[in-house]
């Protein structure tokens, strides 16, 4: 067998025809464009909506890039004069739901996997993820041989585990007067 014979059949300095490229793409429309076929109205057509397609799309681009360096906005403002207003509704958000220095073992024992600390088998849920100091007060917590459960009570859970305005609220005032936590109501 010669190889050089063999690779004298095959011409890979020239590329393949467009034609080829077009029959096997999945662009929509190239295949009508290049075809091997003469020029024909239905390819004529095909050029033109593409091209027409092609050039909305540019359009629609630079019109939006234009708009978008433009930096439009929109303020609507509504003032309403009220000459004595009650203190306001406020929402404070914390997502972490739950202070961990007020979580007990009987907790974890109940709801241990609900706080997405404990998996199923009473195990600590990814200790590579959590911090070093927290990951020991943890391992001491979730310790249960030789464990007794108490009841649980999730509303005492949420009242002795969940944050409190004393120790968030840093400063408040309210028409030049100052506020405090007592103010608030949950």
């Amino acid at each position: 067998m010669d190889l050089k014979a063999d690779s004298e059949d095959l011409d890979y300095a020239r590329p393949a025809p467009i034609e080829v490229f077009a029959s096997r793409s999945t662009l929509h429309g190239i295949s009508h464009m290049f075809t091997y076929e003469r020029m024909c109205v239905k390819r004529s057509l095909w050029i033109l909506f593409f091209l027409g397609s092609v050039g909305v799309l540019a359009l629609v681009c630079v019109d939006r890039v234009h708009l978008y360096f433009q930096y439009p906005h929109i303020t609507k403002l509504d003032e309403v004069a009220a000459p004595l207003m009650e203190f306001p509704a406020v929402t404070f958000c914390n997502l972490n739901a739950f202070r961990f220095s007020r979580v007990t073992r009987n907790d974890l024992y109940h709801a241990g996997e609900l706080l997405a600390l404990l998996n199923g088998r009473y195990e600590i849920r990814d200790p590579h993820l959590v911090e070093e100091h927290v990951l020991e007060v943890l391992k001491e917590r979730a310790d249960f041989d030789n464990y007794k459960p108490r009841p649980f009570n999730m509303r005492e859970f949420y009242d002795r585990t969940g944050h409190d305005i004393k120790d968030m609220l840093l400063s408040c005032y309210y028409r030049g007067m100052e506020c405090s936590a007592e103010y608030f109501k949950v």
